[in-house]
This record gives structure tokens, sequence and C-alpha cells, in this order.
């Protein structure tokens, strides 16, 4: 595999916990892959409207098996998708139902041999599970979302970096229906120590525009690759927020290359 192809498919992976899905590596023309991930978490505790923690009234619980597709429709456009399916309880309700379906076009705006940038925007329509993580089920209709991902990698090493590492930042807008428009940003620092293995530090925050709701996650997974598919595990933690749950658990993804 070449160092562009591996680290396509990690960014790629690494994105897929945002709702856009769009990494700053676009995949060549006739070329993609379908990750599926599959999320358990659950809270006890939650952060108010000052940020504080405080107890919830029960345990929350949020677990979603999800999909997500990319194909490169030429060297500088691609489609992609996501989808879930979501159960889930809490002290007031329990549900169990379709999450939001996402569908856009990322477009490689610039690309040399170590860097990326691509503009991405979407179009998805709510569902019967949580549309956001601040919602009850079912609240929120249509959103719009336009990504900006930039990626840099660094073959022979940054500073006390190791060699094969790389970095993704993306910014994006969320233009909802039925919910507050929101910001987001992302981060990804990457490290592959061995051709068939790599780590994964994900960040990933965000605030609704009328500031009642914030959310701050960060995220630690292990990748390794057979052949054509890849295991994706690890962990994730919300460490800060408004109005959000302190949410923890497992994370899992099967990842396949066509």
């Amino acid at each position: 595999m070449t160092r562009a192809r591996g680290l396509l498919i990690g960014l790629t992976a690494a994105a897929l916990a945002t709702p856009a899905g769009a990494g700053a590596w676009n995949p060549s023309k006739g070329q993609g892959q379908v990750i599926f991930k599959f999320e358990h978490m659950t809270a006890e505790r939650g952060f108010d409207p000052e940020g504080a923690l405080v107890a919830l009234p029960d345990r929350r619980r949020d677990t979603s098996l999800g999909a997500f597709v990319e194909y490169g429709v030429t060297d500088r456009l691609a489609v992609r998708f996501t989808g879930d399916w979501q159960s889930g309880e809490d002290a007031f309700v329990e549900f169990d139902g379709r999450g939001p379906l996402e569908l856009g076009l990322s477009w490689q705006a610039w690309r040399d041999d170590d860097a990326a940038l691509s503009l991405y925007a979407g179009y998805a329509t709510g569902g019967e599970g949580r549309n956001a993580g601040y919602a009850p089920p079912g609240e929120g209709d249509r959103d719009w979302e336009v990504r900006a991902a930039f990626g840099r990698s660094f073959a022979a090493g940054w500073g006390p970096a190791p060699p094969r590492t790389f970095v993704e930042l993306q910014a994006a807008r969320r233009m909802r229906g039925g919910l507050p428009d929101e910001t987001r940003l992302d981060a990804t620092l990457g490290v592959r120590p061995g051709d068939d293995w790599m780590v994964l530090a994900q960040a990933f925050g965000g605030r609704t525009d009328d500031g009642a709701a914030a959310w701050l996650s960060v995220e630690t997974t292990v990748v390794r690759r057979f052949g054509d598919w890849s295991v994706q595990a690890g962990w994730r933690q919300a460490v800060a927020g408004r109005e959000t749950p302190q949410a923890s658990g497992p994370v899992i993804g099967l990842w396949r290359r066509f």
C-alpha cells in the first residue's frame, strides 16, 4: 500500500465520527470504501447549562450501528453517505429507530505529496433517533452542512512526533431545521507504527448558535489492517460541555476498501 493510500484510509476513518464524514484526502476515481461502526455510550452524569457536572435523573444509554460509504466519482470529486440505526433510553424516553441520513459531495480543492484541502457540502434528513446528541429523539428535521478539512502528513516525523505521522483539522457549519444552527471543530492526530497498524487520537467539539448546548469529546482508537479489510477499536469520552451527557463507551469499526 502506498503512503498516500494509507493516509486516505486513515483520515477517512477518522472523519467518520463526525456527521459529515468528509476528510481532507479524497479517494481516487473509481476507488472507495465502506465502514460499519458500532458505538455504545452511557452516562450517569451530565453537564448543566453552566458546564458543571451534575447527576442525571437516571442512567442514559445511546447505542448505534452506522454505515459510511465514500466513492471517488473523479480524482477531485467524491460522493459520501452516512446513516445509522439507534436505540437508547434515559429517565424520560426509550427509543429505537433510524438516525439521520446524510448525502454529500467532497471536492479536492488542493493537494500535493504531503498535504490536502477538501470542501464538503451535505444534506441530511432527520430520523426517529437522536438527530443531535443534546436533543430528544426525533427532534430536528432537514439539515445542511458545509465543511472544510485540511490534512498534513509528516513522513519523516515532525519535532517529537515519530515518522509517518499525520494531522487533520476540520471546521463546519451545520444549518439545522427544527434545532439551533451549529459550529463544529474537529482534530485528528494519527501515527502509523507499522504497515498494518495505525493509532488515532481525536477531539470533536461544537456549540449551538444560541449557546445553550456545547460539547467536547476525545477518542483514541487503534486500527489493524488485514488486506482490504481493517478493524478499528477504541474508547470515546465526553470531557466538557453544556446541556449534554458525560457519555463514554467503546467504538468498534469494520472497514472494507474497494
